[in-house]
């Protein structure tokens, strides 16, 4: 017998672990102590939800998800040595704590006789496939995404035959409740999970808006994105499923719709390349992955930052943002490099700070995409946006929301407001913005003096200046 160990492949279809490894496998997923210990309540709703749907298809097929409660170096070894299971399968992930907690696991293993099989099922291409001349792990996306672009896929597995519920002569256990796992109701309307789900979200995408993807991607108003990532970073849907739906759009394409396509498979790209950021460099969770000679001096105004927490900034696209992430667990991408940038460039707080809050209410968080991200925003990370370059969140506003449609659906104190005078909140007079919107806050921070603050916070970092 073979114990499949589940983690963030949340699914039978489309998962190598499960369907790679000799003997039909019988599945468990493990509540572990340490992770939860860095979850929000939005993303272990969406885990309940994946978890009990993943039992769901087990039992169709007459087979059953084992779950448990604790520490997996624990409770793995003891269930196979229960089961009497010759092998323990699972897919790898990348972060430190997870290689840490495997390799604790290994060892457990070998106490009870069971040999460990490990895949690479999360990423098209497993860490170190991808390197320069060199051999050298990138640093810089260009050159990675070429050759991601250019290399052969896997096809998705199919689900393998499952041991008989019959045969295993062990409780099931019960999936445990969000508050007995210790977290509150999400304040968040969370998206349900479910590989049917996460299908019918793909299918929806590419019958029409992945054509208009590099068109209106960046224009938070428009939805014109797939809304995976919460899928894909808990595996109810396979990364080999969705490349291959995604390149059979790809040659039914030509032309414009063509390239919109080919964009959006850049991001599938983009996600890979952070997760070989972070298997190679573990430490950029906490770390600036770039060095500078000096240390970034962040101001850290506790005040500011819990204005920007709050989306009472008195910066409506900013705003908006901010309240979406409370509203819906989920935040448009084009949105978090505006509330990125505003964090680290405007108020000049260490974007450690925004990296925890996102890591405490997204659903979709993930620790190599989000770092990436933040520490891009920052001008401390991979392919890092350069310090000079800052996102000025009213043209922001302006550019990707002209008519205000997002502002106002998360701000309705800007209800009704024309979208000019929102545009120009930052240069209107107090009488002037009580008389538009009283109960909208007047900017926090000047942004053409706190750029002038940011550039100079840098050239110190860099040994420009004193």
């Amino acid at each position: 017998m073979r114990l499949h160990w589940h983690r963030r492949d949340l699914r039978l279809a489309d998962n190598r672990g499960l369907a790679d490894a000799p003997d039909r496998p019988v599945g468990l997923f493990v509540f572990d102590e340490a992770v939860l210990e860095h979850a929000g309540a939005a993303r272990v709703a969406f885990l309940l939800d994946a978890v009990g749907t993943l039992r769901s298809a087990y039992r169709e097929r007459g087979s059953e998800l084992l779950v448990r409660e604790g520490d997996p170096a624990s409770v793995v070894p003891e269930l196979a040595a229960d089961l009497g299971a010759e092998f323990v399968s699972w897919n790898r992930d990348y972060s430190g704590l997870a290689s840490e907690r495997d390799e604790r696991v290994d060892e457990a293993l070998e106490d009870v006789h069971a040999t460990p099989q490990k895949f690479h099922d999360a990423v098209c291409h497993e860490p170190g496939s991808i390197t320069t001349n060199a051999g050298e792990p990138y640093s810089v996306f260009t050159y990675f995404g070429r050759k991601w672009r250019d290399r052969e896929k896997d096809d998705p597995r199919a689900i393998p035959e499952v041991a008989p519920a019959a045969d295993l002569g062990v409780a099931p256990g019960a999936i445990p409740t969000l508050s007995g796992l210790g977290f509150e109701p999400p304040t968040a309307d969370v998206p349900a999970a479910g590989t049917d789900v996460a299908r019918t979200l793909l299918g929806s995408f590419l019958d029409g808006d992945v054509y208009r993807y590099e068109e209106l991607r960046d224009y938070p108003a428009e939805e014109c994105t797939s809304r995976l990532s919460a899928h894909l970073k808990f595996g109810t849907i396979g990364i080999r499923e969705v490349d291959e739906r995604v390149r059979d759009a790809l040659e039914g394409a030509s032309g414009e719709r063509r390239e919109s396509v080919a964009e959006f498979r850049s991001q599938l790209a983009w996600r890979e390349f952070y997760t070989h950021v972070l298997y190679f460099n573990p430490d950029v969770v906490a770390a600036n992955y770039k060095s500078y000679e000096n240390p970034i001096e962040w101001e850290d105004d506790d005040d500011l930052l819990a204005a920007w927490k709050r989306g009472e900034t008195g910066y409506p696209i900013v705003d908006a943002g901010m309240r979406q992430l409370r509203a819906e667990a989920f935040m448009h991408n084009r949105v978090r490099m505006i509330v990125a940038s505003f964090l680290t460039k405007d108020l000049l707080i260490d974007w450690r700070h925004g990296y925890e809050h996102f890591r405490e209410l997204l659903v979709d968080h993930d620790t190599a995409n989000d770092n990436g991200g933040w520490q891009w925003a920052a001008s401390t990370g991979t392919d890092s946006q350069p310090y000079f370059r800052i996102f000025n969140p009213m043209t922001q506003g302006e550019r990707y929301d002209p008519d205000a449609e997002y502002i106002t659906e998360y701000v309705p104190e800007l209800d009704g407001v024309d979208p000019d005078v929102i545009h120009s909140w930052h240069e209107l007079t107090p009488t002037e913005r009580a008389n538009a919107a009283p109960e909208y806050p007047e900017p926090v921070v000047d942004h053409s003096e706190r750029r002038e603050r940011a550039l100079s916070m840098f050239e110190r970092a860099r040994g420009e200046s004193d």
